[in-house]
């Protein structure tokens, strides 16, 4: 008997230029991955954008259905607002087809702060998860991604945030990125962000933090600086929502200049030119490594269901694989095995905070 392909929401409403990356994104998903996906938007634009595919180009549509949305929450809605308002909003259905079971899990690369104050009002957490937390993943020189986390989703932490978030990273990376399914001492190695490697560095949240991810059952190998972001020291670094954000913001920007100060050196003499057609290659592995279409999207942790968040520019690569990386969670129980971990930390785990807590995103 065949296997039942998994099925994902898709907010094709969400990216600078929808529908369109959305719906080849979604195409090249269903013939490489074996997935279904419901596309949920405005009617009228997406069946009219289906029905101008023709000859091989149609191929993959058999797996695809539209799910009519009337509303659409832009990037300059007030993220907490839209979701109170706009209740027919693409992000919206997407939740609720997550809810109730027809979809495993959703993807969109809608407005940031509307997507996880959705997932977090309609979805909920898991059992025992205080806080969902943002996760990114980014390249290293090691030639290996790593996972930051929180990325946003909470400003105000306390230490046992902290805690539940470096187990979440730990599993997503361990399941999803390393191949693994029991944490090890020897597993992906879990760092705290902090301004110093000495324990006693730091505020008073990461020293609190320290203690209490010294004793999980995971390879802590205790605190890593900003420095260690890329240098391929750390697998799953551990902070704040608030440092996490600042801390990507500068790195999008740093590797856009990168980005343009090669492009302007490059280009400067016939001899860089010549310099760099020799060195094509290499340039060409450069670019694919800082690219983050390769990795889908940042997903978010600690909800019910899964969720997928993808940059606003994505392109029809990074949502094939937000949509591929969406049903590997699922397909994986990433979830089930973040539940069980959490239940094992302490039996006195206060219960979930309100839906919709402050975050670094509008």
């Amino acid at each position: 008997m065949a296997a039942v392909p998994l099925t994902i929401a898709l907010d094709a409403m969400g990216s600078d230029r929808s529908p369109q990356p959305e719906i080849e994104g979604a195409l090249a998903a269903v013939r490489e991955y074996g997935v279904r996906v419901l596309l949920v938007g405005l009617e009228a634009p997406l069946r009219a954008a289906l029905a101008a595919y023709s000859g091989a180009d149609r191929a993959g549509l058999e797996g695809i259905e539209i799910v009519p949305a009337t509303e659409v929450i832009t990037m300059e809605d007030k993220a907490v607002r839209a979701v109170r308002t706009k209740r027919d909003s693409s992000v919206h259905v997407c939740a609720r087809l997550v809810k109730s079971g027809r979809a495993v899990g959703l993807v969109s690369a809608g407005n940031t702060g509307a997507v996880m104050a959705t997932s977090k009002l309609m979805l909920g957490s898991l059992a025992g998860v205080q806080r969902p937390a943002l996760a990114t993943v980014v390249p290293t020189a090691g030639g290996r991604a790593a996972i930051l986390i929180d990325v946003g989703a909470n400003v105000d932490c306390r230490p046992d945030h902290l805690e539940q978030f470096a187990v979440m990273g730990e599993i997503y990376y361990r399941v999803i990125l390393g191949g693994g399914t029991a944490p090890t001492a020897t597993g992906p190695r879990v760092g705290l962000l902090s301004i110093g490697e000495e324990e006693i560095k730091g505020n008073e949240l990461t020293r609190e933090a320290f203690a209490l991810l010294r004793r999980l059952p995971i390879n802590f190998i205790g605190n890593v600086e900003g420095r260690d972001l890329y240098n391929g020291a750390v697998d799953v670094i551990v902070c704040d929502g608030f440092v996490g954000n600042v801390a990507l913001k500068i790195s999008e920007g740093l590797v856009e200049t990168v980005r343009a100060l090669l492009k302007d050196l490059l280009s400067d003499s016939l001899a860089s030119r010549f310099g760099y057609w020799l060195s094509r290659h290499a340039y060409a592995e450069f670019k694919k490594r800082l690219d983050y279409s390769e990795y889908g999207g940042a997903p978010l942790l600690g909800v019910r269901g899964v969720v997928i968040i993808c940059h606003g520019r994505s392109s029809a690569k990074a949502i094939k694989n937000a949509i591929r990386v969406a049903a590997e969670s699922a397909a994986q129980r990433v979830n089930q095995l973040i539940e069980t971990q959490i239940g094992l930390i302490h039996t006195d785990t206060p219960p979930a905070e309100p839906s919709v807590p402050r975050s670094t995103a509008s």
